[in-house]
């Protein structure tokens, strides 16, 4: 895995490595309780991620760039 620098953003992610539900929630600056629940969420939200094991989720990081690029609003396009 990549290591990441604590002040680091999603423009951070380099999209061939996978991450931890701890990393992806640095990187998106929110708490990891909010990626686990929006993975528990029907239906499932946030980035898509891969369930290794009950307790072990990785995220890729092309799939949470992606998931930021759609998530993003132009007010000028309103």
């Amino acid at each position: 895995m990549t290591e990441i620098e604590p002040t680091a953003g999603p423009e951070a992610i380099v999209e061939t490595s996978w991450y931890t539900t701890e990393e992806v929630a640095e990187l998106l600056k929110v708490d990891a309780s909010s990626l686990r629940r929006w993975r528990t969420a029907r239906p499932p939200q946030g980035p898509p991620f891969v369930q290794i094991s009950g307790r072990v989720t990785r995220y890729f990081g092309a799939d949470v760039v992606a998931y930021l690029r759609n998530r993003r609003v132009d007010p000028a396009a309103a």
